[in-house]
């Protein structure tokens, strides 16, 4: 039987409706659905026919799915074959042909091996009356993927060990080495040691191209070849490790229970398990890794830098020591540790390394010495850090890059970082790591004041999430969206987003995600003008261990606490928590943090000490990339303005402000903008007037909403593709409506066609 590969990541063919799948579909989670139509190839049948035969575990994502075809779809199978059956025998010769030439592995050779073996591809006529596949310039094109499958299963065990021998003759030009191999090993017998060995070596240079599913296939062929045990268990990790690089995480994840390797299973608890489990599988993993390069790629290490003077410059990058395995492995836990927020754990790191003679990269050694308090060397290995974020670089160094540049408050290096980090990986052939790029992406966005760009890159990227099997990135970019929603004033999405994410990350130890969907919440009732919820949500967040809470989080959110805390008449905690963000603002210096820093200041002065302050902190301001935060210091600057009964002064930063908000979307802030102005007895600018064209006028979520709406799909099935509540969609349609001033979807559909129409001239 053919292993079969799931598609690649595309959504530009929405698969063909069937009412027996639509409704359960609607009880899966977001991840479950995406992983079972991708496993299908987008054939609704097949994930109709699937859905009953799954176990309890894999309907919640616990187990991963099956991959055999006669496991994901055996009744279309059956239809199918019997199609295929009732050809000619030569017609199924040639179409058995065809599918070996295909898949799992495309090597492009069918047309020589017709020429080599003297076949008629006349007899694909009756192929072509049977609507099953047609001839074409460059071969033969099934119907789709399942009738490829069923031409291939069809035929003997014989037949196909002969086609594939064939293919193997025929291919023997430059850079068809992987290609040759692959049909050599599927046309063997049994064992075979030295075929496993070639297999092997076609599956390094497979990989060493990008081109990650080939290295995979051609993997698990030598493992099963293998004579050796322990060669099997090699192999096949090497396999898994090929699957989760390439997206196809179901597959990964039961390659990798028969492999029992710590370091892969480390790998995959990080992005879809426990992340607790995974720093510990990643640490025995880096203690018991080899000297060589590791098969699963590698992490440079980022030496220690000396102490350098106070600057926002970065500091000259020292060379590169040599990549080894345990670097990449300690790379893997500083993630698992940020991702639990058990920073105190990043220690143990720290050690492991210094006991294994390695140098820690850097953002491991700047989160412990900014856990030990000590500030300055934090600053310096955070910055070097930051400083490899050139283009086309290793896209977990990237990561890390962006990583560093978000602590520094370096909004515009992290959204650099994660950019190139994610155009790396896609160059790469490793889309695994795209959305992990984009769940830091999504805080520059977010505080730079972009949200309908950050909401729709967020959306993209928790759908690859979930395709490719990453449920905690998915996790974490809900709470993302969760933030985003609270920013635009989307009260409904944002709270339901905040629970999806809190309920997964409560249930894995996972601190960031869960930290973040809290503070998504306390910012909405901020900007809603609940000061004492959000003072009551932060100063809960404040309290919240690893597993719950992000020592990180409530650091970025302390302006917003003080805030509150300052509103409801409580600022003992406030203080408390203000001055230690203002030692680390004025430690790495940033123009930023250290404007937050002066608006705390202002906030927590009495009467006329604060204007100062708040001068200092737009001067800042003008120095850095925050313009969302700018808004809210200008809003508040004008409050205490008009307080003070400064009225010409407080008029034009509380205008300047509404100008800011509306821009960015933000109708609960530019709300409270206004209601200041009329305290003043100023008229306040009108809400702005809808613009004539929809992508204008919707956040990015309701645009998503309206588009599938005017494309025929109901509230259920919307609500079913986003993870959202029938309730959430409904609300959403009554926003996009309002928004349009239309009443019916017939009008939207005129309206998102005018849109889309080139202009003229």
């Amino acid at each position: 039987m053919t292993p079969v590969n799931p598609p690649p990541l595309d959504r530009t063919s929405p698969p063909q409706r069937t009412d027996a799948w639509r409704q359960p579909a609607a009880c899966l989670s977001e991840g479950v659905r995406v992983r079972v139509l991708r496993a299908v190839h987008g054939d609704q049948r097949a994930a109709a026919e699937l859905l009953p035969c799954l176990t309890e575990r894999q309907l919640t994502g616990i187990d991963p799915l099956p991959t055999a075809p006669a496991e994901l779809a055996p009744a279309l199978l059956r239809e199918y074959r019997a199609e295929i059956r009732a050809l000619p025998d030569d017609t199924r010769l040639l179409l058995l042909l065809a599918a070996a030439d295909q898949y799992p592995v495309s090597t492009d050779a069918f047309l020589r091996a017709v020429i080599a073996a003297r076949l008629d591809t006349r007899c694909l006529d009756a192929a072509e009356a049977a609507g099953i596949a047609h001839a074409g310039a460059g071969g033969v094109a099934f119907r789709d993927a399942w009738t490829r499958i069923a031409a291939y299963e069809t035929g003997t065990p014989a037949d196909r060990r002969d086609v594939h021998r064939l293919l193997a003759r025929v291919l023997r030009g430059e850079g068809e080495t992987p290609s040759r191999s692959w049909h050599r090993g599927a046309g063997a017998l049994g064992p075979s040691g030295r075929l496993s060995a070639e297999l092997s070596a076609a599956a390094d240079r497979a990989a060493d191209t990008g081109r990650l599913s080939v290295a995979r296939t051609l993997a698990e062929r030598a493992a099963a070849l293998c004579p050796d045990p322990a060669g099997q268990r090699r192999l096949t990790a090497r396999a898994a490790d090929c699957a989760w690089r390439s997206g196809d995480g179901d597959r990964a994840r039961r390659l990798a229970a028969t492999a029992a390797d710590d370091a892969l299973s480390g790998v995959l608890a990080l992005r879809a398990g426990n992340a607790t489990e995974a720093f510990d599988a990643l640490l025995i993993g880096a203690g018991t890794a080899t000297p060589t390069t590791s098969d699963r790629g590698t992490l440079p290490s980022v030496p220690s830098v000396p102490s350098v003077p106070s600057v926002p410059s970065v500091p000259s990058v020292p060379p590169l020591t040599p990549p080894t395995p345990a670097t990449h492995l300690l790379a893997r836990a500083t993630e698992a540790a940020i991702y639990t927020g058990d920073l105190r754990r990043l220690r143990e790191a720290a050690r492991v390394a210094g006991r294994l003679g390695v140098v820690a990269p850097g953002t491991l050694g700047g989160l412990v010495a900014a856990f030990d308090g000590r500030y300055a060397d934090a600053r310096d290995l955070l910055k070097a850090a930051a400083g490899r974020c050139g283009p086309g670089g290793d896209p977990t160094v990237l990561i890390h890059a962006a990583i560093a540049a978000l602590l520094l408050g370096d909004h515009t290096r992290a959204a650099t970082a994660t950019v190139r980090a994610a155009a790396s990986a896609r160059a790469r052939g490793t889309p695994v790591t795209v959305p992990q790029a984009m769940e830091f992406r999504a805080y520059a966005d977010f505080w730079t004041g972009r949200p309908r760009a950050g909401e729709a890159a967020a959306t993209d990227a928790l759908w690859q999430a979930h395709a490719t099997g990453q449920d905690n990135g998915a996790c974490h970019l809900q709470a993302a969206l969760a933030m985003f929603a609270a920013l635009t004033g989307d009260a409904d999405v944002c709270r339901e987003r905040a629970a999806t994410a809190r309920s997964y990350a409560l249930a894995r130890g996972l601190g960031l995600p869960a930290a973040l969907a809290q503070w998504a919440l306390a910012f909405l009732d901020l900007s809603s003008g609940r000061f004492a919820a959000a003072a009551a949500r932060l100063r809960a967040l404040a309290a919240f261990g690893p597993g719950h809470g992000h020592r990180a989080i409530r650091h970025l959110a302390t302006p917003h606490y003080v805030e509150a805390a300052v509103r409801t008449g409580d600022t003992r905690v406030a203080r408390v928590a203000h001055a230690d963000y203002d030692r680390w603002a004025g430690t790495v210096l940033s123009p930023d943090d250290l404007a937050l820093s002066a608006r705390c200041r202002a906030l927590l002065a009495p009467g006329e000490e604060a204007v100062d302050h708040y001068r200092t902190a737009l001067d800042l301001h003008s120095r850095g990339t925050r313009d969302f935060e700018r808004a809210r210091t200008e809003l508040l600057f004008g409050s205490a303005l008009r307080r003070l009964r400064r009225r010409t002064e407080a008029r034009d930063r509380l205008h300047s402000a509404l100008e800011a908000f509306d821009s960015f979307g933000a109708p609960h802030c530019a709300t409270q903008a206004r209601t200041e102005l009329r305290a003043l007895g100023t008229p306040a600018a009108p809400a702005r007037t809808v613009p004539d064209s929809p992508t204008v006028t919707l956040t990015a979520q309701q645009l998503l909403v309206a588009r599938m709406a005017a494309d025929g799909a109901t509230n259920r099935e919307i609500a079913a593709r986003l993870a959202l509540s029938p309730r959430t969609i409904d609300h959403h349609l009554r926003g996009v409506f309002t928004r349009l001033g239309i009443r019916s979807r017939i009008e939207l559909v005129r309206l998102l066609a005018e849109s889309d129409e080139p202009e003229s001239g």
